[in-house]
C-alpha cells in the first residue's frame, strides 16, 4: 500500500507530457482571424513562405451548408460547399460547426479538417462529412471557416 502512495506521489511530480499539455501547439496552418495584414519582411524559412496571409484566405468562403443526424441520431453529418476565389488551390481547410438548441442557446462546437484540395477559382461540395457527436437537443448548426493551407 505504501508503494502505491509513493508511486502516485512521484507521478504527480513528473512534468506534463507534451501531448497532454494545455499549452498551444504551433502548427503550419494559418488562422484566418489572426494572420496580420500589411507589408511583411522576406520569410526567414521555407515553411513561412508557404503560410498564406489573411488577405489571401479572405477569398475562401462557405457558400451553402446543411446538416442532418446520422449514427442513430448521435452524429452530425454536414454537407457544405466551399468556394475558392483565390488564384491558387487550397487544402487542409478547417471548419468549426456550432450547434444550438431550438431557442438559439449554444450547446457545443465541433471542428473538422477537410483534407481535399479546392482548386483555384472553383467550388467543391463536401457531402455528409461527419463532424462528431452532438447533443440530442441540438436543432441548429452554423459552420464557419477557420483556417486553410495553400497548396
Amino acid at each position: 500500500m505504501a508503494a502505491i502512495i509513493v508511486g502516485c506521489g512521484v507521478w504527480m511530480l513528473l512534468p506534463v507530457s507534451r501531448g497532454n499539455s494545455a499549452e498551444p501547439v504551433r502548427s503550419d496552418v494559418a488562422a484566418v482571424e489572426t494572420a496580420p495584414l500589411g507589408d511583411a519582411a522576406a520569410p526567414s524559412s521555407p515553411s513561412e513562405a508557404q503560410i498564406p496571409t489573411m488577405a489571401e484566405l479572405g477569398r475562401i468562403r462557405i457558400s451553402s451548408q446543411t446538416w442532418r443526424r446520422g449514427g442513430l441520431g448521435s452524429k452530425a453529418l454536414v454537407t457544405l460547399t466551399l468556394r475558392n476565389d483565390n488564384d491558387y488551390a487550397v487544402k487542409d481547410v478547417e471548419i468549426v460547426c456550432a450547434f444550438a438548441r431550438r431557442d438559439g442557446s449554444h450547446l457545443t462546437d465541433r471542428s473538422r479538417v477537410l483534407a481535399d484540395t479546392v482548386g483555384m477559382k472553383s467550388r467543391k461540395t463536401f457531402a455528409r462529412i461527419p463532424v462528431g457527436f452532438v447533443n440530442v437537443n441540438a436543432d441548429q448548426a452554423k459552420c464557419s471557416l477557420v483556417a486553410a493551407r495553400r497548396t
